[in-house]
């Protein structure tokens, strides 16, 4: 999202100004960078209780961290004078909906900067924390609570899309309150190169999906589902998640992908630092001057900027690529992300090994794995073979990928060579503990996956 009084406020007049404005994100491979983002559960290490935005009898709450942090050269992110974020050096935190934080980190040029960045973030959030008993636990769906028990933080977009969520899917609150995710945003050269990327990437996001499925309980019971951060997903809202056809066209280009976001229905606009509620309505007539909220009012390229972040694809574009289909996870696990995706396209070498590895895919095969994937994880198939052998191959290219960089990055795919090799997730061993060391305690995920 734009902040108040970033947006650029150039009017729309022709669709291939929205092309223009992806293309704007074209890179030459010696500016190639990656950014990381994850999101954590807050809980209080005492009862299990997820922090509101204030204290409310609390040693601590959201609003106190914010402010914590704040105090360590963050500047803070208003919203209706609420803190609800803070941007520092190229990076962000950020609240999602039931006060999840998010560090969506700078952009840099190799693994090992996201490495220290990571173990920097985490040791400044001990530092605000300690005292509190406040713990942050990265994992895919909450474990334990309802959404009754989830907070909700004061965020003028959530209220939006609190009340349009339910009316789209059956499970858009529990996407917004009760789930975690980690993404890599990448870059891409020029046209051709992101429509290669997007589509090997959006071939391999459920073979991703089962890699990092990190979810296996609900309100404090096996779910039945490895990843089910994985199956919210494919009930949260069709017109705007999944895998769009239309990447996998001929043709397919920045142009065709902006015309795709323009039948995305919208959920907001801003203006004079307030959030406006437009849910379900066309950005089609916003351009045409006909949205009624706002009458004779136009479009404007910010607008569209804002409206690109609603659009929830498995790979969303932007002026760079977001991997978005995995569960948040243990500290080597977030860093494995990134990793396992400049391995496959940031090489020439292997960007064209993984796009040979999916050539056969249909559409209607990469659909079906990724219905699959959050419940049979590295058992599900396609094309007659397992996802976990699948996986292998697909971690031996971004093996040689990394090597070829020349940086030692290869080290980070460790803890995914390993669960490729025994075929067991991390979802996998949260379930073994529960039955055995944890007596059915299935709160005890909180404090086992505590950073």
């Amino acid at each position: 999202m734009s902040n108040p009084g970033e947006a650029d406020l150039t009017p729309i007049t022709d669709t291939r100004q929205l092309a223009e404005w992806f293309a704007a994100g074209s890179k030459p491979r010696g500016d190639w960078g990656m950014g990381t983002e994850h999101e954590k559960f807050g809980f209080f290490r005492t009862g299990f209780a997820s922090p509101t935005y204030e204290s409310e009898g609390r040693p601590g709450g959201i609003r106190a961290i914010l402010d914590g942090l704040a105090a360590k050269g963050w500047e803070p992110i208003l919203d209706a004078g609420n803190p609800i974020g803070l941007k520092r050096r190229g990076a962000s935190i950020s609240l999602e909906p039931a006060g999840q934080l998010e560090l969506s980190g700078a952009i840099v040029p190799d693994l090992h900067a996201t490495h220290l960045e990571l173990q920097d973030h985490l040791r400044e959030v001990h530092a605000v924390t300690a005292g509190m008993g406040i713990g942050f636990a990265p994992l895919g769906f909450h474990p334990t609570h309802a959404r009754a028990q989830m907070p909700w933080m004061p965020k003028g977009r959530y209220a939006i899309m609190r009340r349009y969520m339910p009316t789209v899917g059956s499970m858009g609150l529990d996407m917004m309150q009760r789930t975690c995710t980690v993404q890599a945003n990448l870059d891409f050269g020029d046209e051709a190169d992101m429509v290669e990327k997007l589509r090997i990437s959006l071939a391999l996001q459920p073979v991703a999906t089962a890699l990092f499925a990190n979810s296996p309980f609900t309100e404090g019971r096996p779910n039945g589902f490895r990843s089910m951060r994985g199956q919210v997903w494919t009930d949260t809202d069709a017109a705007r998640t999944g895998i769009p056809a239309v990447v996998f066209e001929q043709g397919f280009g920045f142009e065709r992908f902006a015309e795709w976001l323009l039948d995305v229905p919208m959920y907001f606009v801003m203006r004079d630092g307030q959030w406006l509620d437009a849910a379900g309505r066309s950005f089609r007539d916003f351009m045409a001057g006909r949205l009624d909220i706002l009458p004779g009012q136009r479009a404007t390229i910010g607008d569209f900027a804002d409206h690109v972040t609603t659009a929830f694809t498995d790979v969303r574009l932007k002026r760079f690529l977001e991997m978005r289909g995995s569960d948040a996870g243990s500290p080597g696990m977030i860093v494995a992300k990134p990793a396992f995706w400049v391995g496959l396209i940031y090489d020439d070498a292997a960007q064209k090994a993984a796009a040979a590895l999916v050539r056969d895919w249909t559409l209607e095969d990469i659909r079906a794995l990724r219905l699959a994937a959050p419940r049979q994880a590295l058992q599900a198939r396609i094309r007659g073979r397992s996802v976990q052998a699948v996986a292998q191959d697909v971690l031996a290219i971004a093996r040689d990928g990394l090597k070829a960089r020349g940086l030692g990055e290869e080290v980070y795919l460790a803890p995914l060579h390993e669960i490729a090799a025994s075929g067991l997730t991390q979802a996998d061993r949260l379930l073994h503990l529960y039955e055995k060391a944890w007596s059915g305690d299935a709160a005890r995920a909180l404090l086992h996956a505590e950073v």
